[in-house]
């Protein structure tokens, strides 16, 4: 029985890897290999970036959170949409001026190299940790199938991501991405009417059960500027705010999406998959939720207890009850959103890692070295991230842990870039000093208050651009060099 299902999880993982390695021939530059030589269609930008926007978290944490609680989550999906809008209008311009390879590239335009190295090292840091959290989750659904200790069922998606990562680039990256956002949606779907089918009643029995229990629950509109109402993570305004600002860093500032976003034709084309990829966004958290709610009805028809980790409830319940074949399927399908996210992860780090310092410190690098310095790079990262996956086996609930360490330097990031695109005043120190401000200050939030992280961001970001803007009036700069060449070019 469970042949055929490790034969078709076997067959993906191995078709994917030799999908993604086909892609070494295109990469002749480092514009190639980093930016997909900008030929990638929209919509395909579009889907890689719900894919990066996803990964395992969202597939076994999400149900999880249902599961517990309501559909409260959702609310924060309404915050990224109004993020879209926000990068589409004030940051999309200013990285279309001129051809980038990474965010950080604008803070060295705008402020120097000093801000430009310190925003990506923050990134490199962050995203590093986030994904390590992201890695950990994958080895929840193979150790599953495999039955294999964690720290071996990391190292085998590590090393076939790797591969094809290392050898395609950031095309291997989109393409691949195409593929396994159609697979694991396409799965999540299957399960649904799966997991439906094995409850007696169907569908207006899921309502007669859950919803008297609140579980249907999405928004709460209750305002009170309280410590307890800035303590609940998932309230309509910490969603509009907090889905806002973070998706607006996440999308905006993060590596990880503007890569994506700088691989597209031209602006248009950026911005079009950036706003359609929304969509897709909320119809499949809303699938994801409801999932969730569909299994709370099953343990709670059958009376059996859950799992003690309620992250491995929904992976556990497609291996141990969904019919041959189909829960390989659906198992692939959640692998398929762990290599699509850390494919992109490993990408977008080697990309700042020879960008923003390698090719900083040295000038412009030949593009047969700097494509080594690539490669290099993202074998160096594969080998961190694995590291940091074993040890976030002990950081509490997968999705929730990923989502505060992203939060925690984000709106540090988005405050000196909304700086540096807002204001003219402010220079090079009042950055620096603003950034350390926004750090200390989300850093003081997340260990002595009990602030939800919906509002991490909003507060860095607060704090940092006001910070900021305050030092520059305090040290009144003048403007440097590079940024009158700047000014002189724009003009």
């Amino acid at each position: 029985m469970r042949y055929l299902d490790l034969g078709v999880i076997l067959a993906y993982l191995a078709g994917i890897t030799w999908f993604g390695a086909r892609f070494r021939h295109n990469q002749k530059s480092l514009r190639d290999y980093l930016l997909g030589g900008r030929n990638a269609p929209w919509w395909a930008i579009s889907l890689s970036i719900v894919s990066a926007e996803t990964s395992t978290l969202t597939i076994v944490g999400t149900p999880a959170l249902s599961f517990g609680g309501d559909l409260g989550f959702l609310q924060l999906v309404f915050g990224y949409l109004l993020a879209r809008i926000v990068i589409s209008t004030v940051l999309l311009p200013h990285y279309f001026r001129g051809e980038l390879f990474t965010a950080y590239e604008l803070m060295r335009r705008r402020f120097g190299e000093r801000v430009r190295k310190l925003s990506a090292s923050i990134f490199l840091i962050t995203r590093a940790l986030a994904e390590g959290v992201r890695v950990f989750a994958i080895s929840l659904v193979v150790s599953i199938v495999l039955g294999t200790g964690e720290l071996w069922s990391i190292i085998l998606i590590v090393f076939l991501t790797l591969i094809y990562t290392f050898e395609g680039g950031m095309t291997a990256v989109i393409w691949t991405d195409v593929i396994q956002m159609s697979l694991y949606v396409l799965g999540a779907a299957v399960s649904f009417f799966v997991i439906l089918a094995h409850i007696p009643g169907g569908w207006p029995h899921v309502v007669a059960v859950a919803a008297p229990l609140g579980k249907f629950h999405l928004f709460d509109f209750h305002f009170a500027p309280t410590p307890a109402f800035f303590a609940r993570s998932y309230t309509f305004w910490a969603g509009l705010a907090g889905g806002c600002f973070l998706t607006t860093a996440s999308h905006g500032t993060d590596q990880l999406m503007v890569q994506r976003l700088l691989s597209a034709r031209d602006e248009a084309q950026s911005r079009l998959a950036l706003l359609s990829s929304w969509l897709v966004i909320f119809l499949q958290f809303s699938l994801f939720l409801l999932i969730g709610i569909l299994l709370f009805v099953y343990y709670h028809d059958a009376g059996v207890p859950a799992p003690s980790q309620t992250d491995r409830i929904y992976p556990q319940f497609l291996w141990s009850n969904l019919p041959p074949g189909i829960a390989g399927l659906t198992i692939a399908a959640i692998l398929a959103a762990a290599m699509a996210n850390l494919s992109a992860a490993l990408n977008s780090l080697a990309s700042t890692t020879v960008v923003d310092f390698f090719r900083a410190r040295a000038g412009q690098t030949g593009d047969a070295r700097a494509l080594r310095l690539a490669r290099g790079s993202t074998v160096l990262w594969g080998l961190v991230l694995l590291g940091i996956g074993i040890m976030a086996r002990h950081w509490g609930s997968v999705l929730e842990a990923g989502l505060t360490i992203a939060s925690i330097p984000s709106g540090a990031l988005l405050g000196v870039f909304l700086l540096g695109v807002l204001t003219k005043k402010p220079r090079e120190k009042a950055a620096i000093v603003g950034v350390a401000a926004g750090l200390a200050a989300v850093l003081y939030v997340r260990f002595q208050t009990s602030i939800a992280f919906t509002w991490y961001v909003l507060i860095g970001t607060t704090v940092t651009f006001c910070v900021g803007w305050v030092a520059s009036l305090v040290q009144g700069q003048p403007r440097t060099e590079l940024e009158h060449a700047n000014h002189r070019a724009e003009a």
